[in-house]
């Protein structure tokens, strides 16, 4: 009988202790999510806030595009040859250009690479835009050569521009990485002053 008792003390005990730890988990998950949300919530405010001053250098990243790289045949003048978006970068454009208008972010010019997933990108969040050889992607080992040139003639571009507004520059992983020395996901906006120092990311998934 006693045994029986000690038993079932034992048994509410280890029970009382996982309802603690359970009621522990849960309050740090919450903790941790509001951590989370109020980091985030305060790092897109941050950037909200620098580009309402105007004068910023936008880099996005080409929205979702099955695969990597380009096929052998790549033709820049043929979109069938290369890597494109799919429905899901489709629409991953579009809630990029769906974050400027919520936001009434003031942007004075799109340039995009002319690869046809940086000007589908350009289409589908601001529908206006000119292409930018310097955004051009040099991933491939036949375009490799043209590195220097392009950093060169982005980092001119910016330099001698006169306009204190906004400008969004659509282009790719390598360029961008080449840029502010940072890594990047597809369709993920970042915000950097005319100097490319970064000030922030917004992530488009």
């Amino acid at each position: 009988m006693n045994g029986a008792l000690v038993l079932q003390v034992q048994n509410n005990y280890s029970f009382d202790i996982r309802i603690v730890n359970d009621m522990k988990m849960k309050k740090y998950l919450i903790f941790l999510f509001f951590l989370f949300f109020c980091n985030s919530t305060f790092a897109n405010t941050k950037i909200i806030n620098a580009l309402e001053e105007g004068g910023k250098l936008i880099f996005i990243r080409h929205a979702y595009a099955p695969g990597g790289g380009d096929p052998d045949n790549f033709d820049i003048k043929d979109c069938s040859t290369q890597r494109n978006l799919d429905t899901t970068g489709i629409e991953q454009a579009k809630r990029i250009g769906q974050f400027f208008r919520d936001n009434k972010i003031s942007i004075d010019e799109v340039l995009s690479s002319e690869w046809c997933r940086c000007k589908d990108t350009a289409k589908n969040a601001f529908e206006n835009y000119k292409t930018f050889n310097a955004l051009n992607s040099f991933f491939s080992s036949k375009f490799a050569k043209n590195r220097d040139k392009q950093m060169k003639d982005l980092k001119y571009f910016v330099k001698n521009r006169n306009s204190k507004k906004n400008i969004v520059f659509i282009t790719h992983y390598v360029v961008i990485s080449e840029a502010l020395n940072t890594t990047v996901i597809s369709g993920a906006i970042i915000v950097a002053d005319k100097n490319f120092k970064v000030i922030g990311t917004v992530e488009t998934n």
